[in-house]
């Protein structure tokens, strides 16, 4: 379901297009592989391997490569994590309508992380 709402969510913006999507961390590799895109948005919880362990793979992979995750329960401890990952922003589920910002930030070189979002 949170795949489809994150699918839905980003058909929405003109100018994007969505070029693959994965169901787990192993999958996730593959279609990055095939599609290389812009922006990879992932979950953090994923079955085979987690967004961070999927991150990391890939980073080590594209030091360059713009990751951002989306996670039902954020966390300072999560946003920590995801750094050291290599991921350039966290969106939480439930604030799916902030995605594009997040999306838009990394792409122009930011980051998106809970210090970025006014209260």
């Amino acid at each position: 379901m949170a795949r489809a709402a994150v699918k839905m969510a980003l058909q929405q913006h003109p100018g994007w297009v969505v070029v693959g999507e994965a169901s787990d961390g192993g999958q996730a590799l593959e279609t990055f592989r095939t599609y290389a895109p812009q922006v990879t948005v992932m979950d953090f919880l994923m079955p085979e391997m987690n967004g961070l362990d999927t991150a990391r793979r890939l980073t080590e992979r594209n030091p360059n490569v713009l990751i951002l995750m989306i996670t039902s329960d954020p966390s300072s401890q999560l946003e920590e994590q995801a750094r050291e990952a290599g991921i350039k922003g966290v969106c939480a589920k439930g604030e799916l309508h902030r995605l594009e910002n997040a999306i838009d930030a990394v792409i122009h070189g930011g980051t998106y992380f809970s210090e970025n979002i006014a209260a």
